[in-house]
C-alpha cells in the first residue's frame, strides 16, 4: 500500500549526535497517526507512554494497529502526523542514534536459509557498525545459548522449525546489551515449554534493567509476564496502565461448580443473574448486585449439588471485554 507523505520532522538536530536521555520515558507518542492512501486509518491519535524498566504488553486483535505502531517506533515507516520518541529522541529522525540501543524482533526474523543459525547471527552482528568484531563469535555463542539453540547452531536456517526461527530472531536482538527490547509476537510457533522459556528470559532481561515492549494477542501471556499494558482496538488506544490496575477495573465472574449445570443455570437466571454460561461441571455468570449467600441458598433449595461457589478474580481478558464490549480475537 502506498503511504501518504510523512509529517514534518520535529527537530533539526543531527540524529547522529543526539544524546539518549536516561530520564525520559522509553517510548512516548503524542497523537501518533498513520493513514494510508485509500483512506485506511491504521493508527489513530495514539498517546502511549512506556515507563523505563517495565515489561510493557501491547495488546490488540488482528488489525488493531499494533505492528504499524511498532514499525513507526522503529523508524521503518513514517507517521502521517503526530510524534514518536524512543529513548527520548524523535523517530524516525534519530534512528541512527537510537537503534544501537534497541533490539527488535518484528513480524518474524529475516533469515538466510542457506546459512547456519550461527552464520546468520555473525552476518547480523557484522552489519552493526558499533559492534566489536573481536568479541563477535563469543557474543553469538552466548546469544544462541541464551535462547536454547546452541545444539542447533550449525544447522541451516531453512531446516529450522517456526519456533526455532523465532528463537534465532530473538538471539539476534540479544547480541548486545539493549536498553529497549521490542518483540512482536515473540512466542509465535513455540510449544508450551518454549513459551515458558521465553517468558523466563523476558523476566530475566527486565531484572537486568532492559525495558521490554511486547506485542501479543495472547492475553494470558501478557498477564503472566507484563507489569504494564496498553489495549488497542481498530487503531485506537482505549486503555493503558499497570496490569493490576487494568484488571482491578473489571469485575470477576461468579463460578458455581456442580454436576447439575443445567439446573444451576436455570436457577441463576430465575434469580436475575446475567450472562450465564454453562461449561463442563460448572456455570459462570456476571456477579449479581445482591448477597451471594442468597443466590447460593436458592441453588441449594432447588436441589442443585453445589461443589464450589464464589467469585473468581477478574482476568486481563475480562478487562478487555469490559473496555471494548467484545471478545478478544485470539486467532489474531
Amino acid at each position: 500500500m502506498e503511504e501518504l507523505p510523512a509529517a514534518e520532522a520535529e527537530s533539526n538536530d543531527s540524529p547522529a549526535r543526539a544524546a539518549i536521555d536516561p530520564e525520559a520515558p522509553v517510548i512516548a507518542t503524542r497523537a501518533l497517526t498513520k493513514r494510508y492512501r485509500g483512506g485506511q486509518l491504521a493508527v489513530d491519535g495514539l498517546d502511549l507512554t512506556v515507563p523505563a524498566g517495565s515489561v510493557f504488553g501491547f495488546l490488540g486483535p488482528n488489525g488493531s494497529g499494533k505492528t504499524t505502531t511498532i514499525r513507526m517506533l522503529m523508524g521503518l515507516i513514517e507517521p502521517t502526523s503526530g510524534s514518536a520518541r524512543v529513548l527520548g529522541q524523535p523517530m524516525p529522525r534519530a534512528t541512527r542514534a537510537v537503534l544501537p540501543h534497541v533490539g527488535a524482533l518484528i513480524e518474524g526474523p529475516a533469515l538466510y536459509g542457506f546459512l547456519s543459525g550461527r552464520d546468520n547471527l555473525l552476518r547480523y552482528d557484522a552489519a552493526d557498525p558499533t559492534a566489536d568484531p573481536r568479541t563477535r563469535r563469543a557474543r553469538v555463542a552466548a546469544a544462541l545459548d541464551r535462547v536454547g539453540l546452541a545444539a542447533a547452531a550449525g544447522k541451516k536456517a531453512k531446516a529450522y522449525s517456526l519456533g526455532m526461527k523465532q528463537r534465532l530472531g530473538l538471539a539476534a536482538a540479544l547480541l548486545r546489551p539493549r536498553r529497549l527490547l521490542v518483540l512482536d509476537e515473540p512466542t509465535n510457533g513455540l510449544d508450551p515449554q518454549g513459551m515458558r522459556e521465553i517468558r523466563a528470559l523476558v523476566r530475566e532481561l527486565a531484572s537486568d534493567g532492559t525495558t521490554v515492549f511486547l506485542s501479543s494477542h495472547l492475553l494470558d501471556e501478557i498477564e503472566q509476564v507484563c507489569t504494564h499494558a496498553a489495549v488497542m482496538t481498530q487503531g485506537r488506544l482505549i486503555a493503558q496502565g499497570a496490569v493490576g490496575d487494568l484488571v482491578a477495573g473489571a469485575r470477576g465472574r461468579l463460578v458455581v461448580t456442580t454436576p447439575d449445570v443445567t439446573d444451576a443455570a436455570r436457577v441463576l437466571k430465575e434469580q436475575g443473574v446475567a450472562d450465564v454460561v454453562v461449561e463442563e461441571n460448572r456455570v459462570t455468570a456476571e456477579p449479581p448486585d445482591r448477597e451471594l449467600s442468597d443466590v447460593n441458598a436458592a441453588l441449594v433449595t432447588a436441589g442443585v449439588r453445589v461443589r464450589g461457589f464464589g467469585v473468581e478474580r477478574a482476568s486481563l481478558e475480562d478487562a478487555f471485554v469490559a473496555l471494548t464490549g467484545e471478545g478478544f480475537d485470539v486467532a489474531g
